[in-house]
């Protein structure tokens, strides 16, 4: 496992573990201070899971199992993969934090401004990554005992 796959799928599992102590946190104001989460907390919460942990998680692998790029192959460069890991890493971290800090304070334009940009930012991180694994989806060895008419 190349450092790169060590970075998505430790990331995801940091990000699982605090989407999950958040929604212990939840849990608990409800049932015991029957406090309802608000709906930012509920969002933090669901995106640090989600997309933090969750695709996070399927990325790494994806990129770990995914037979190697060709070499012709134009869209798969290692340091766009590291980006795109820096992109949806930091986006996901402001947009806990800005949620966080949203569902306890009134929110402001900067605030606003920061959970809209790093919602964007997770947006152009996934679509990077998957674009360039794009070329890396493909067949390698399964097309020829399929034409042979082995059935999966």
């Amino acid at each position: 496992m190349f450092s790169t796959v060590r970075y998505f799928v430790k990331t995801s599992i940091i990000f699982l573990i605090i989407g999950i102590v958040t929604g212990l946190y939840l849990l608990i104001m409800r049932n015991y201070f029957n406090t309802w989460p608000r709906p930012d907390l509920v969002s933090a919460h669901t995106h640090i899971i989600l997309v933090g942990s969750v695709m996070m998680m399927i990325m790494g692998v994806a990129l770990w199992f995914f037979p190697r790029a060709e070499k012709d192959d134009k869209l798969y460069k290692p340091n766009i993969i590291l980006t795109a890991y820096l992109i949806i890493t930091l986006s996901t971290i402001t947009r806990f934090v800005s949620q966080i800090i949203s569902a306890f304070v009134q929110t402001d334009g900067l605030l606003k401004f920061l959970l809209t940009i790093s919602s964007i930012g997770q947006v152009i991180g996934i679509i990077i990554f998957f674009i360039s694994i794009w070329g890396r989806i493909r067949s390698v060895g399964s097309h020829i005992r399929e034409a042979k008419g082995e059935k999966f």
